[in-house]
């Protein structure tokens, strides 16, 4: 058995897609649109066959702005290396993204940062 993809709802959805495509070598499907629902999507696929959907619709709901809720919580993505993070993690910063951690080992030994992407979605990313 495999997650065969993660859902994300987004106000902006061309923004999200350039955004995992610009730092995450995403590439993605031509935009779905369901007339009858409003409901629009992209699917992403990335190098190792991980697809993340980006879905939005009229009628959804701000959700509470605070970084610790119940539910999911982060998407995460490893580089293969401390380099890569931390030339990552640096280009975020310097694009004008929010580190909220990081890098650094955590006390369960992986290498990490975790940056806020648009739309203040909190992004992994791991040796």
């Amino acid at each position: 058995m495999r997650i065969e993809h993660v859902a994300l709802y987004v106000k902006d959805l061309e923004k999200n897609k350039h955004f995992f495509e610009t730092y995450f070598d995403a590439t993605s499907n031509q935009p779905y649109h369901n007339l009858k629902t409003g409901l629009r999507t992209y699917f992403l696929t990335f190098s190792d066959g991980a697809r993340l959907e980006l879905m939005s619709r009229p009628e959804m709901a701000e959700k509470e702005d605070v970084l610790f809720l119940t539910g999911y919580t982060h998407l995460a993505f490893s580089l293969g290396s401390k380099v890569a993070v931390d030339q990552l993690t640096q280009r975020l910063a310097d694009d004008g993204f929010e580190i909220i951690s990081g890098p650094r080992t955590t006390g369960d030994g992986y290498y990490e940062s975790c940056i806020l992407g648009p739309e203040n979605n909190q992004i992994e990313i791991t040796a």
